[in-house]
């Protein structure tokens, strides 16, 4: 009776009316609310570097639950993001090396993290996205904009954080598995204790995919097929109330099948200790060390020889102290991270390294329930290329009634890497690469308002931005060298709008409306065109019922970017004439069912690509589909049958 009450009072609150004569109807309802109160209740990090209300951020962050990571049915993290997210593209470069653009900022000024800690290694200016496996993550926060005054270089445009899983029970054991096109299999399994002062989560996942043969002619006609291993360990020893120690380690492998007598491989191995000390409820600070280390190697079948030629080293250690002011909090940190990096794009096959060190401040003022203010500095050095950089953020939330309104300023910067400083190579011995040591770092002026609105069942956000982008680096041919050289081009703007619209019924059924509109401006005769597409998408509508022993969701999800027309240059030598190239609009939909069969069973069909869109000529940045695709999966948690 008393949950009956209390049920009664959350619904008038949120506006609606519904009989709750019926055990079934009772649960579903139940469950509805639940969710509408965890999305508002979700404790964030990524923004602040503290954990806060995801209402209360003065950021703006978007988070994507594992429970929509299950309802997209995303193969890896470029679906997932284009499905969840617009205005993000994930494209292919040279030789179908995965490229990202999101919003104008390519792959090198969007810092991906995982449990906030960086990866090392790249390829063509973009982390191996194959390492962000997402069968253990919890949730992904997402900031837009500049975040170089808590993550310094490489967080111009925005930082994607993937948070991985905690052991909630004493003990679970999840087993899945997943079948697709084009000989596309995936198999996983993570295990999961909780007992006394130990948790511990273990995560196993293969994954694997056929070549794929497209069915018109384009700039490339076959996808590679690839394999990967991704294994992961996480143990947190919680030795009384005040200490808590964290470790983590982690391997990946992943071979690219891109010749008849050799391969490509890719390794990755990771590792690390964090310590947390609360001295006090007011008082707590983190030690933390992390390394992370990214190969990459050639295996010739004949001879079974797997040379390594390239190898991206990264040792960080870590602290940050917090102090809390009855609402307020300080927090004040510190970085310092040896980078190493062996390349076969350096002369002779050689090496560079450089250290890096950082301090950062960040206070957190709440003089009211309704106002919050947020300021932050960062000052970074960066040894081998000599850069000092001080990164500051300040943002604003005030709340009035049911809207949230967000004002906020932030600098980004990235540093040159080693590889823009000092490569030399011959580039299929049509001309050269070089490095530049004499680059200036790239900086960013972020600015964004926006304006939140939250009433029951319903949530729209608007947030307008504005980006100036000095000295961004990019290669342009050099007349003196003879061939391509690194170099800090004019500055370029880029301004646009995101809006959002999401509602979400106690029968059962939910939808969500996004989009992004982007204007990238960049003065002619630069040595860079833009290739963003100014309008993007992405819709959801969804169902879904829960009984004691079955449950169901059906979801559709769909994304929409549009045509692009673009200055191309005809010469790598000159940046004067270009030609004007337009590449095709084209929308993306996919059908998912999840079912839950008993207690511990989730079965899941999808089909991708519901209207059959195969582009007439395949671009780098058109979809790689060749079709309609149906897959199926299962998920067993075989803790739940006990």
């Amino acid at each position: 009776m008393k949950n009956k009450r209390l049920i009664s009072i959350m619904m008038c609150l949120l506006g609606v009316s519904v009989s709750l004569s019926g055990q079934e109807q009772q649960t579903a309802v139940e469950d509805s609310l639940i969710r509408m109160y965890l999305d508002m209740e979700t404790v964030v990090v990524t923004g602040t570097r503290t954990p806060k209300l995801l209402k209360d951020v003065p950021i703006v962050t978007r988070v994507i639950t594992s429970n929509d990571i299950k309802k997209v049915d995303a193969t890896h993290i470029g679906d997932l993001l284009q499905s969840e997210l617009p205005g993000i593209e994930f494209s292919y470069s040279m030789n179908q090396q995965t490229s990202l653009n999101m919003q104008g900022f390519g792959g090198n000024a969007v810092l991906f993290l995982v449990d906030g800690e960086r990866l090392a290694g790249e390829t063509l200016d973009n982390i191996d996205y194959s390492r962000l496996n997402m069968d253990n993550v919890e949730r992904i926060e997402i900031v837009k904009g500049a975040a170089s005054s808590l993550y310094g270089s490489n967080a111009v445009g925005g930082v994607v954080n993937l948070i991985s899983r905690t052991a909630q029970e004493p003990w679970s054991v999840n087993v899945n598995s997943r079948f697709g096109a084009h000989g596309e299999q995936r198999y996983g399994g993570t295990v999961g204790f909780n007992v006394g002062k130990f948790n511990s989560v273990t995560n196993i996942q293969h994954t694997t995919v056929d070549a794929i043969n497209l069915k018109n002619e384009g700039d490339y006609s076959k996808i590679y097929g690839n394999h990967t291993w991704n294994i992961k360990e996480k143990l947190t020893f919680t030795a009384n109330d005040n200490l808590k120690l964290t470790g983590r380690l982690g391997y990946f492998f992943r071979q690219r099948d891109t010749q008849e007598t050799s391969k490509e491989r890719y390794r990755g191995f990771s590792g690390g200790l964090k310590g947390n000390y609360s001295f006090d409820k007011n008082n707590d600070l983190e030690l933390a060390y992390s390394f992370d280390q990214y190969d990459k190697s050639d295996y010739a079948l004949q001879s079974g020889a797997d040379v390594r030629d390239y190898s991206n080293v990264q040792h960080t250690v870590r602290t940050i102290y917090n102090r809390t002011f009855g609402k307020h909090t300080l927090t004040v940190g510190g970085d310092y991270m040896r980078d190493y990096l062996q390349s076969y794009q350096f002369a002779d096959g050689g090496s560079k390294e450089q250290y890096t060190i950082d301090g950062f401040a960040q206070f957190d003022w709440n003089p009211t329930k309704w106002f919050n203010v947020i300021a932050g500095l960062r000052f970074d050095y960066f040894s081998e290329a000599d850069v000092q950089h001080a990164s500051p953020k300040l943002g604003l939330m005030y709340k009035v009634g049911n809207c949230s309104l967000r004002a906020s300023y932030a600098g980004g910067f990235r540093a040159p890497s080693l590889k823009e400083m000092y490569m030399n190579f011959d580039m299929a011995s049509l001309f050269m690469i070089y490095g530049n040591p004499e680059l200036k770092a790239e900086t960013s002026q972020n600015f964004s308002l926006s304006a939140e609105y939250t009433k029951g069942r319903y949530n729209m956000t608007v947030t307008g931005f504005y980006n100036i982008v000095d000295n961004r680096i990019t290669t342009a041919w050099n007349q003196e060298l003879g061939g391509m050289r690194y170099t800090n081009m004019a500055q370029l703007k880029i301004a646009g709008v995101d809006a959002n619209a999401s509602v979400r019924f106690p029968c059962g059924i939910s939808a969500r409306l996004s989009y992004a509109y982007t204007h990238e401006h960049i003065k002619k005769g630069e040595p860079l065109t833009s290739s963003t597409r100014p309008h993007t998408a992405t819709a959801r509508l969804e169902y879904g019922k829960n009984w004691k022993s079955y449950g169901f969701n059906i979801a559709l999800n769909g994304r929409f970017l549009s045509k692009v027309t673009t200055d191309e240059y005809t010469s790598a030598t000159s940046y004067e004439e270009t030609v004007k190239q337009t590449y095709p609009s084209y929308n993306i939909w996919k059908l998912s069912l999840t079912q839950r069969i008993l207690k511990g069973v989730n079965v899941t069909m999808a089909v991708d690509n519901l209207f059959n869109y195969v582009p007439d000529y395949y671009y780098s940045n058109s979809p790689s589909t060749t079709g309609t695709t149906f897959s199926a999966g299962v998920s067993i948690d075989v803790d739940k049958f006990f």
